[in-house]
C-alpha cells in the first residue's frame, strides 16, 4: 500500500511539471510572436536563407537536450528516407510530398548536429555545401546546353534511332574540325594577304585581264567563278611571291606552305585521336547481353523528367531501343539456306562491280571529250559543266541501285550499312581518281602552252626595258595588258570548286524533290488515290545514312584537296556544312518516317572515322605529288619563280636560320636517315598492333572467367536456397548454440519452427519464400510418451529384451538425462 501510494504521489507530481513546462513553452513562443511582430523594418527585409537560419537557431536553443536528441534522429531518419525514395513502390504525387517534406525538415533542423558555438558555423557549412554541389550541377547543364545542336541531335535519336543519330554527329564533328581549319587558312594566309599585300590592280596577277573585263561582272561569269572572284584571294593566283611583306615582314609564301602542310597534319591528329578515344569507349562501355530486354523494361525511364516534350521524347528512345534489340534478337536466331545465300551474295557483288567499272568508264570518257571542247571558241553551258553534272548524277542514282541490289544478301543492317558504304566508297573513290587522272592531263599541258607565254612576256620586258633605256619618257604598261598564263594552280581550284557548289546543289535538290515534295503528294493525295499512298507506292521515305555520310566524308576529301590552290574554299564548305545542319534536321522531322529495321549505331561512328582516314590518306597524295613533280607558274601564286614548291622551306633555312640548321637539315633530309626511321617506324606499328591484339585475347580471357565465376556464385546461391531450412537451422543452432540453456534453446527451437496454414508452410526468417514452395513436412500422431532410454550394457553381455538364461532385469524406474 505504501508503495502504491508513493507511486501516485510520483506520477502526480510529473503531471504538474508537463503542465507547467508546457504553459512555459506557450508563454514563451507567443512572446517570440510579440517580438517578432515588434522587429524593425531592415530585418522583414531580409533574404529568405537568414530568416528561415535564425528560425532554426531559435527553434534549437529553446530544445532540451531529449527533444535534441529526438530530432537529431528524426533528421537522420529523413536522410535515409530521402536516400531510398527512389525505391520505393508509392505513387509519384506521395513520391514528391514526402520528398519535399523530408527536404524541408532537414533544412530546418541539420543545424543541430553540432554542440555549442559550433552549431551556427555547421548549418553554415551544411548550406555551402548544399550550394557547391547545386552549382556544379547547374554548371553540368550549362557545359550540356553549349554543346551545339545537342538538343535537335538528341530528338532525332528518340525518333529515328542512334544510327541517324550517329550521321548528325558525325556532321557537328566536321564542322569544329572545319571551323579550326577555316581560322588558319584565313588568320594566317588570306588576311595578311589583304591587309598587308599590294592592293588589287598593282600587279598582272591582281588585275582583271583587259579581254575579261567587260564581262567580269556577269552573273553568268561569276556563277562559274570567273571574272572578278577568279582574281581575288580566294584562289592561289591573287598572292604575290614576294618573301617578306608589310611593315612586320610576314613571310607569306612560308606561311602559305606552312599553312597548307599542317591542316593535314592536324586533321590527322584528330581523327586518329577521336578514333582512339572512340575505341576505349566502346571497350569500357561493352553491351554484356545478359538479360537485356529486363534491363531496357525497368530501368530505362528518367524519373526526374518533368517536361512533357522531354517524356515523349524519352518515350520515343525507349521505344526505337526495343525494337533495335529485337532486330539483333532476330538476327541471332536466323536460319536459313547457306548455299542459296552464298549464291545471292556472289550474284550481288558482280553486279555492283559492273556498275563501278561503267561509271568509272563514264567519267572518263566524259572527261577527255571536255579536253577536246577546250579548243572550241564558243561552249555552251552544258559542255562547260558536263564533267560536273555527269559526276553529280552518278552520285544520285548509282547508291540506290547498289541498295536495291543489296537487298539480295539480306545482311543484318548494321553490316548492310557497312557493306554500303564501302561500295559507295569505291564508287566516289574512282570517280575522284578518274577526274583527277585527266586533271593531271590538263595540267601538262597547260604547263607546254606556260612555256610559250613565259617567252613572250620575256621578250616583252626586255623590249620594255631597252625603250626606256634609249627614250627619255618612260611609257609604263597597264597590268591588264600584260601577257598572262594558265596558272594552273587556279585551274585546279576552280574545279574543285566547281564540285562542291554542284554537290552542295544536287544535295539539297534531291532532297527538296525526293523528300519534301513526295511527302506533300503521300499527304494530301493519299485522300482520293486508288491504293494506301503512305504504306505502298511512293510512300514517305527513309533517311538515306549511306548516302549522306558518303557524301559529308568525299566532299571533306575535296576541301583537303582543294584548299592547297583555293583557300576560299574551306569557307564555303563551313557554309555548306552550317546550312546542311539545319536543312536536314529539318527534313529528317518533317520528311522522313524511321527506318523499318532500326539497329544500333554501335561501333558506327569509329567506322565513319577509318572511312574519313583513308580519304584523308588519299587526298594527301596528289598535293604531295603535285607539289613535288609540277613546276610553279612563273606569274601567279606564292611559289612563283621557284623550280619547286618546297623550295621555299630550303630558302627560309639559308637565310633566316644560322649554318648549322642548313647542316642538321641536310643530313636529316639524307635518304640513308630516313630509309631506316622508316623501316623502324614499321617495325614499331607491328609491334604495338601485336601487343594490342595480345590485350585484347587477355581481355576476352577475363570476360569469360568473370562470366564463369558469376554464374557459378549464381549456381551456388540457388543451390543454398534450395536447401530444406529445418536441416539448416539445426546446422545454425548445433554447433553454436551449444552451450545455451534449456529455455532458450527451446525458445530458439520454436521461433525457427515453421507453421503449416492451409497446407502452405511459412516461416519466420530468410527462407520464407522458398518454404512456401516446398510441401510442408509430414505430420504425425503421437499418442503415447516417449519409450525410456534404456541403460548402457557391458561388452560381451547381451542386450536387454534378448532372449537368455537369466531373468530380465526390471526397467528403471526413473529415465536418464
Amino acid at each position: 500500500m505504501h508503495n502504491n501510494n508513493r507511486n501516485n504521489r510520483a506520477n502526480a507530481n510529473k503531471k504538474l511539471k508537463d503542465e507547467e513546462n508546457k504553459k512555459q513553452k506557450q508563454a514563451s513562443n507567443k512572446s517570440n510572436k510579440k517580438t517578432e511582430k515588434g522587429n524593425s523594418k531592415d530585418q522583414r527585409k531580409r533574404g529568405k536563407s537568414s530568416s528561415s537560419f535564425s528560425d532554426s537557431s531559435n527553434s534549437e536553443d529553446s530544445l532540451s537536450e531529449g527533444e535534441l536528441a529526438k530530432v537529431l534522429e528524426e533528421v537522420e531518419e529523413k536522410k535515409k528516407l530521402v536516400a531510398i525514395l527512389r525505391t520505393k513502390a508509392w505513387r509519384m504525387k506521395r513520391k514528391l510530398a514526402t520528398l519535399k517534406e523530408s527536404q524541408a525538415f532537414i533544412e530546418k533542423f541539420e543545424g543541430a548536429l553540432g554542440k555549442g558555438k559550433g552549431r551556427k558555423f555547421y548549418a553554415y557549412k551544411v548550406m555551402m555545401t548544399k550550394k557547391w554541389i547545386k552549382f556544379k550541377r547547374d554548371f553540368e547543364n550549362f557545359k550540356t546546353s553549349c554543346i551545339p545542336w545537342e538538343m535537335k541531335i538528341k530528338e532525332i535519336e528518340s525518333h529515328f534511332g542512334s544510327s541517324v543519330a550517329s550521321y548528325f554527329i558525325f556532321l557537328r564533328w566536321l564542322y569544329g574540325i572545319n571551323l579550326i581549319l577555316f581560322s588558319l587558312t584565313f588568320g594566317l594566309v588570306v588576311i595578311p594577304e589583304v591587309l598587308m599585300g599590294l592592293q588589287y590592280g598593282s600587279i598582272p596577277r591582281k588585275t582583271v585581264p583587259r579581254k575579261e573585263q567587260p564581262t567580269a561582272m556577269d552573273f553568268s561569269v561569276l556563277w562559274e567563278f570567273g571574272g572578278y572572284i577568279k582574281y581575288s584571294a580566294l584562289f592561289y593566283g591573287y598572292y604575290n611571291n614576294e618573301r617578306m611583306i608589310g611593315v612586320f615582314k610576314y613571310r607569306l609564301p612560308l606561311s602559305y606552305f606552312m599553312v597548307g602542310v599542317g591542316s593535314f597534319g592536324y586533321s590527322l591528329m584528330v581523327v586518329i585521336r577521336t578514333m582512339a578515344r572512340n575505341a576505349k569507349e566502346s571497350g569500357v562501355d561493352g553491351d554484356d547481353g545478359d538479360f537485356n530486354f529486363s534491363w531496357k523494361m525497368f530501368t530505362s525511364w528518367d524519373y526526374l523528367i518533368g517536361n512533357p516534350e522531354t517524356a515523349d521524347n524519352k518515350f520515343a528512345s525507349i521505344t526505337t531501343s526495343f525494337k533495335e534489340s529485337i532486330v539483333d534478337e532476330e538476327e541471332n536466331q536466323k536460319d536459313e539456306n547457306i548455299h542459296l545465300r552464298r549464291f545471292l551474295i556472289v550474284l550481288a557483288n558482280f553486279l555492283i562491280f559492273c556498275c563501278l567499272a561503267g561509271s568509272g568508264y563514264l567519267i572518263f570518257y566524259v572527261v577527255k571529250k571536255s579536253q577536246k571542247y577546250s579548243a572550241l571558241e564558243t561552249l555552251t553551258w552544258y559542255q562547260k559543266n558536263e564533267v560536273d553534272i555527269v559526276m553529280a548524277l552518278l552520285g544520285m542514282f548509282v547508291p540506290p541501285l547498289f541498295e536495291t541490289i543489296a537487298t539480295l544478301e539480306n545482311y543484318h543492317p548494321r553490316i548492310a550499312l557497312k557493306w554500303q558504304l564501302w561500295r559507295m566508297f569505291a564508287l566516289f573513290l574512282g570517280n575522284l581518281y578518274t577526274f583527277l587522272l585527266a586533271l593531271i592531263d590538263q595540267v601538262n599541258a597547260q604547263l607546254a602552252e606556260e612555256e610559250s607565254i613565259k617567252n613572250k612576256t620575256l621578250a616583252m620586258v626586255n623590249s620594255f626595258n631597252s625603250t626606256n633605256s634609249t627614250s627619255e619618257r618612260i611609257l609604263p604598261i597597264d597590268p591588264a595588258d600584260f601577257p598572262r598564263g594558265p596558272c594552273w594552280e587556279t585551274g585546279v581550284g576552280l574545279e574543285f570548286t566547281k564540285l562542291t557548289v554542284s554537290d552542295i546543289l544536287v544535295t539539297y535538290g534531291s532532297i527538296l524533290v525526293g523528300d519534301f515534295l513526295r511527302a506533300l503528294f503521300v499527304r494530301f493525295i493519299n485522300y482520293c488515290w486508288c491504293w494506301d499512298l503512305e504504306y505502298g507506292f511512293p510512300s514517305y521515305t527513309e533517311f538515306d545514312i549511306s548516302g549522306n555520310v558518303l557524301g559529308l566524308i568525299f566532299n571533306q576529301g575535296m576541301i583537303w584537296m582543294g584548299t592547297f590552290y583555293s583557300p576560299g574554299l574551306i569557307g564555303i564548305n563551313i557554309l555548306r556544312l552550317l546550312t546542311s545542319m539545319y536543312f536536314q534536321c529539318w527534313a529528317v522531322m518533317c520528311c522522313n518516317v524511321p527506318q523499318s529495321r532500326v539497329f544500333k549505331a554501335s561501333g558506327s561512328n569509329n567506322f565513319y572515322m577509318s572511312l574519313l582516314l583513308l580519304i584523308l590518306f588519299l587526298s594527301l597524295l596528289p598535293v604531295v605529288y603535285t607539289i613535288m613533280t609540277f613546276t610553279p607558274s612563273f606569274d601567279c601564286g606564292p611559289f612563283s619563280g621557284k623550280a619547286k614548291m618546297f623550295e621555299v622551306i630550303i630558302e627560309t633555312i639559308q637565310y633566316d636560320f644560322p649554318a648549322f640548321i642548313g647542316k642538321l637539315f641536310s643530313y636529316a633530309s639524307n635518304p640513308g636517315l630516313i630509309l631506316p626511321g622508316i623501316l623502324l617506324m614499321i617495325l614499331a606499328i607491328y609491334y604495338l598492333n601485336a601487343t594490342s591484339k595480345t590485350y585484347e585475347a587477355a581481355n576476352l580471357e577475363l570476360k569469360k572467367k568473370m562470366q564463369m565465376l558469376r554464374d557459378e556464385q549464381k549456381n551456388r546461391r540457388n543451390n543454398k536456397n534450395t536447401v530444406n531450412p529445418m536441416l539448416q537451422d539445426l546446422e545454425d543452432l548445433l554447433p553454436n548454440n551449444a552451450n545455451m540453456s534449456k529455455a532458450e534453446l527451446d525458445k530458439v527451437v520454436v521461433e525457427k519452427q515453421p507453421t503449416v496454414t492451409n497446407g502452405v508452410t511459412k516461416a519466420n526468417g530468410k527462407h520464407g519464400k522458398e518454404m512456401a514452395l516446398m510441401p510442408p513436412p509430414p505430420r504425425m500422431v503421437v499418442t503415447k510418451p516417449p519409450n525410456p532410454r534404456q541403460a548402457s550394457h557391458p561388452l560381451g553381455q547381451p542386450r536387454s529384451g534378448t532372449p537368455s538364461s537369466g531373468p530380465r532385469r526390471p526397467p528403471p524406474s526413473q529415465p536418464r538425462r
